[in-house]
């Protein structure tokens, strides 16, 4: 699990335009002409921890006709690295990242590419797109679908007497009851769950970080109920906590530490492994009378960057890659992690996706999806949240007190990004 995707999927992504241009492991910058006569590209992506990946995104430039495309594999803080080239002349032309984000739109960091993907435009869901759209126009094509859920121990539920948890309550009195001297009942990450969760409980109750007009979504009574809720998990000592491995490492529920465990739809091969059919999945659980199932949704994407020399080029290569080739974005999904193809009729018709607890996800991501990261939900709103949720849960902070300084603070920064605009 590479620390990008779980900085992706936590909504926690650095931002900063500090670190400058880590050494790359790949090609050169690739600006310039080839000798072929083609205009020459520069592509970068971020460290995927599947075996196979880096090689497959080579074989997909190499079949590209139209330009000579140079991959570039970028270990490190690649949000440094990739926020710090958008500055440059001598950047990629094309890049993945987990936003865009607002200021790179504001500041014309990167190009426009609605045209780009104006033709298959309703084959991507409203939480994976929405984060990519900014005033109407799309600044970034979605490459594959991250997204998290809770797994349980069928047969450990079971011998409990406990039902799969359909509400938070059901589940903090799951959790409670599933603990024994040798197992606790729930894993939410080592911190008790303020790093993974983010936005999740709250839209579980029926709210959100942002709303759809640009303000604060968690003004709100029940925002401080659930929040106060999941403090319960903590008091109680239900929560597995000092795990060998965080959330996105699956190791706590295979090893039997865990009934129950919060990750990623990326740990489901080595959970069937380990348990075969003994498991389940759930989205998180609703809280309140206008509370609803949570599945966060976060989705990488390619962007082109305004400094490149090529822009056209690059557009069209994206274009190539992530609309017109189904057969690589299928592949770049599915061959080497386990990941959501970004287009929905990519996701229907994918073999492996069909079937059993995969599908069950698929379904949880098309009913019940919301994005991990809004584009208005910038770092510091998030620094400022998290730290209250981290307050609530494992200090037992008031909650009610603990939000209305998150909101008076996001509002302000929310102000602040209108203005940008």
């Amino acid at each position: 699990m590479p620390i990008n995707r779980r900085t992706l999927m936590a909504g926690a992504a650095g931002l900063a335009l500090t670190g400058g241009l880590a050494t790359a492991c790949g090609t050169n910058t690739g600006r310039g002409g080839g000798g072929s006569g083609r205009p020459r590209l520069s592509q970068w992506y971020h460290q995927y921890g599947e075996a196979g990946t880096r090689q497959a995104v080579g074989r997909y430039a190499a079949a590209y006709k139209d330009a000579d495309v140079r991959v570039e594999w970028r270990p490190g803080n690649y949000e440094q690295q990739s926020s710090a080239a958008l500055l440059t002349d001598s950047g990629p032309d094309v890049l993945e990242v987990s936003g865009p984000t607002l200021d790179q739109i504001h500041s014309g960091q990167i190009v426009d590419l609605t045209d780009v993907i104006a033709d298959v435009k309703g084959d991507f869901g409203q939480a994976v797109l929405a984060p990519k759209t900014y005033d109407g126009r799309v600044w970034g094509v979605p490459q594959l679908v991250d997204t998290q859920v809770l797994y349980y121990r069928k047969s450990l539920l079971q011998a409990a007497g406990v039902r799969p948890p359909r509400t938070l309550d059901e589940l903090v009195d799951a959790a409670g009851r599933l603990t024994t001297a040798k197992v606790k009942g729930l894993f939410l990450g080592n911190d008790g769950g303020a790093g993974v969760l983010g936005g999740t409980p709250l839209h579980a109750a029926g709210l959100s970080l942002v709303t759809d007009e640009g303000a604060v979504g968690f003004d709100d009574p029940a925002a401080a109920r659930t929040l106060g809720t999941l403090h319960r998990l903590y008091a109680d000592k239900s929560l597995l906590l000092g795990a060998p491995t965080d959330w996105a490492d699956p190791s706590a529920f295979v090893q039997g530490l865990t009934a129950m465990q919060w990750s990623g739809l990326w740990a489901l091969p080595q959970i069937k492994r380990a348990h075969g059919e003994d498991f389940g999945v759930l989205p998180f659980p609703p809280d309140g009378p206008a509370g609803r199932p949570a599945v966060p949704v976060g989705a990488w994407s390619a962007a082109v960057s305004a400094r490149s020399g090529h822009r056209d080029a690059a557009r069209a290569f994206v274009k190539w890659l992530w609309v017109e080739r189904t057969d690589l974005q299928e592949d770049f999904a599915l061959s080497y992690g386990f990941h959501i193809p970004a287009r929905t009729s990519l996701a229907a018709r994918a073999d492996r996706l069909r079937n059993g607890p995969a599908a069950e996800i698929v379904r949880f991501t098309t009913d019940h999806g919301f994005p991990a990261q809004p584009l208005l939900w910038t770092p510091p709103s998030q620094t400022t949240y998290q730290d209250a949720l981290n307050r609530i849960i494992k200090g037992g902070a008031d909650p009610a007190t603990e939000l209305k300084s998150a909101v008076r603070k996001a509002e302000a920064e929310l102000r602040r990004m209108r203005k940008g605009s």
